[in-house]
């Protein structure tokens, strides 16, 4: 039985000779142009692939923002018409609504910012962004905290802005290190071909 697969596995393999990945000898070490092109091409994947998901991820954030836009219309124009806003009708003022959903919006930019921004300080924007977040996240659970009863419905208010934020962080921190390992690469190369 064992023998017949064997048979059957090395006929298949005789057959699908063309579909197996080109093989190359590793033994003998790339040159130096191969290695330049090699770390050429990562280098432009990283960049692409960064700005593609800085871009992502700005766009969701984005898309927030005008969500919150639409907020401080409604509660412009037509207030405590939003069952999020009308949960503290009796807390807190109108303006002072429409004054954290524009914090939240000044917080979403700032984190825009700091993704879209290719410059040493973008960190700088991005952790600009997390204390402003952090100042409204404390805003709404007091607010929250002094309903009659807890709603889970609208925890999206404190953690909204500061989230995004975060996320934003973590995503910069992400590719920072993506970066960083593409670099190191090159200094590798580099060392590999001084000895």
């Amino acid at each position: 039985m064992m023998q017949k697969l064997t048979r059957k596995w090395r006929k298949s393999g005789d057959e699908d000779d063309n579909l197996s990945l080109p093989t190359r000898d590793d033994s003998r070490p790339m040159d130096p142009q191969e290695q330049e092109d090699l770390v050429r091409s990562l280098e432009s994947s990283q960049a692409q692939q960064s700005l593609l998901w800085r871009s992502v991820f700005a766009g969701l954030l984005f898309c927030y923002v005008v969500f919150l836009v639409y907020s401080i219309y409604h509660q412009a124009f037509f207030p405590w018409e939003l069952r999020y806003h009308a949960y503290f009708m009796y807390e807190v003022d109108s303006w002072s609504i429409i004054t954290a959903d524009w914090s939240a919006v000044l917080v979403c930019f700032l984190a825009i910012k700091g993704l879209l921004h290719n410059s040493k300080h973008r960190r700088r924007w991005l952790w600009s962004s997390c204390c402003p977040g952090l100042l409204l996240m404390f805003f709404w659970l007091h607010h929250m905290l002094r309903l009659s009863k807890y709603r889970w419905d609208v925890l999206w208010l404190p953690l909204g802005p500061l989230s995004g934020a975060g996320v934003c962080l973590y995503v910069d921190h992400l590719l920072n290190e993506s970066s960083e390992e593409v670099r190191k690469l090159r200094g590798y190369m580099y060392s590999y071909k001084a000895s």
